[in-house]
Parts: structure tokens; sequence; C-alpha cells
């Protein structure tokens, strides 16, 4: 049985290093020495059933796109159990040739992230973006942050009530470190969420409560390397109370309907 990991950063070897560092200093996380490269993060998912991991990075400077993108799609193509999702940026001058350049690269999603990129996640100029892959591209936007309003749920809730064919995994709980706020605007969003960078925090009841107050039909595994070890987080992910049949769709099922298509073994 397929287990996909639906949320992984990865970066190119030699900038691997410093690039997680920095996501460390932006979170004031001490991060491992993982590396943060796609050839870590299979090692890292090795004592783990995981089969499949959906990977991207983020630009924050529009000259970072290309580059970015072509390096997700190189790593896809020399590995055909990763997932790539490209970038975007708000002030690229041309986000639309771009989406039709990834794809034709095998990119199957766009990943955003308002906070590092800063930028209100509502902004006209990423709802511009929105409107191009409603019905086409699924979404994984990072979502909640205590510090900054760039990703507040009510922003996400809002481009859920616009585009209602866009297909989001709303990341973190539709709320990382505002959890409980997010459940106002997002109990009964249409979207997916994933688990990522959320259980250490919840504790296991916590998460439990939440999975269970959105559904085990909307729920999806993800690590959110190399903020954290992918064996580690599905094993905590396990150790949860759900059935064995939940536990199918959150780790297999869901997947494959937020990304639109069968995965296999």
């Amino acid at each position: 049985m397929p287990v996909i990991d639906c949320h992984c950063h990865i970066y190119p070897a030699k900038i691997a290093d410093r690039a997680v560092e920095g996501v460390g200093n932006f979170y004031n996380i001490h991060m491992d020495a993982c590396g943060g490269t796609s050839q870590a993060l299979i090692a890292d998912s090795a004592p783990a059933p995981i089969t499949h991991h959906v990977v991207h990075s983020v630009a924050t400077r529009p000259e970072q796109v290309r580059s970015i993108n072509n390096f997700i799609a190189q790593e896809c193509a020399a590995n055909p159990h990763l997932i790539g999702f490209m970038t975007l940026h708000q002030d690229m001058e041309d986000p639309l040739a771009e989406i039709e350049r990834a794809c034709a690269m095998g990119l199957v999603g766009v990943k955003l992230h308002p906070d590092t990129q800063r930028v209100n996640m509502d902004d006209a100029r990423l709802m511009r973006i929105y409107e191009a892959i409603e019905g086409r591209l699924p979404l994984i936007m990072h979502c909640g942050d205590y510090r900054y309003d760039f990703s507040h749920p009510r922003r996400m809730r809002k481009i859920l009530d616009t585009f209602p064919n866009l297909v989001v995994n709303a990341a973190h709980f539709g709320g990382w470190s505002i959890f409980d706020v997010a459940v106002e605007y997002m109990e009964d969003a249409h979207c997916f969420m994933d688990v990522s960078s959320s259980m250490k925090f919840l504790g296991n009841r916590r998460t439990t409560e939440l999975i269970q107050l959105y559904g085990t039909d909307r729920i999806m595994f993800g690590s959110d390397f190399p903020m954290w070890n992918p064996a580690d987080e599905y094993q905590r992910f396990t150790s949860l109370p759900f059935s064995p049949a939940e536990f199918e769709n959150m780790t297999w099922h869901n997947a494959e309907k937020f990304l639109g298509r069968s995965i296999s073994d």
C-alpha cells in the first residue's frame, strides 16, 4: 500500500545546509543536521513505509522561480516516487507563462508560503494565480503564524469562497501555531489539510481531536521535512487512535484525491 508524505521541502546539495539553517532561524527551531536534499529525505524516510513524497521549495525573490522549478523537475525525473510542485512569486513578470513551463517539465501543483514570501495570501497578485489554476492544479498553501497576518486562516477562507473549484491543502491544520483560531474559519471549508509541523506542538490528544473535527476524509499525512524527520513523524501519526481504514485515507487516498491521480506502489 502506498504511503504518501504530502509536504516535503528539498534543496540542491550546494545550498541545502544553509537553507535548512535559514528555516530553523525563521521558526526559531533547532534543526538537526539532516542535509535537506532529496537523498536525505529518502534516507530519513527509510525506517517508515513511506513510498512517495510531494516535494517543493519556496522562492523568496522572483528571480529564483525558474531555477527552483528546474531543480524540482530534475529531482522528480530522477526519482519517480517524488511528486513535484512548482513555486511562484507575486512579483514575477509572467506567472502564467511559468505555470505552463513548469507543467511541461512534469510539475503537478503549486506551493506558496505567504509568510516567507511576504505577501497576503489573498493579494490580487496571487488571486490571478488561483484563477489560472482553479480546476487544473492543486495548491499547497502554508497557513498560520502567530507572528504575521500574511497567512491568517480568514484569508484562506476568502480564497476558498472565491474559487470553489480550487483544490487546496491548507497546511498545518489550516493554521500553524494558531490551530484553534483556524477552526473558526476552516471547520466547514472545502479543502484538504495536512498534519505537518503540528503534532509535536499539539500533542496526541489535541491532534486526535482536530482530526476528528475536520474528518479523516480531509486530513493528509505530511512531515514538513527537513523541519522534522519523516519516519519519526509517521510513527507519531500512526500511534493515534484511528482505524486502519481511516489511516489508509489519511496516508494514501486523500492525497490521491488532492493530487487528482492514482498512486500505486
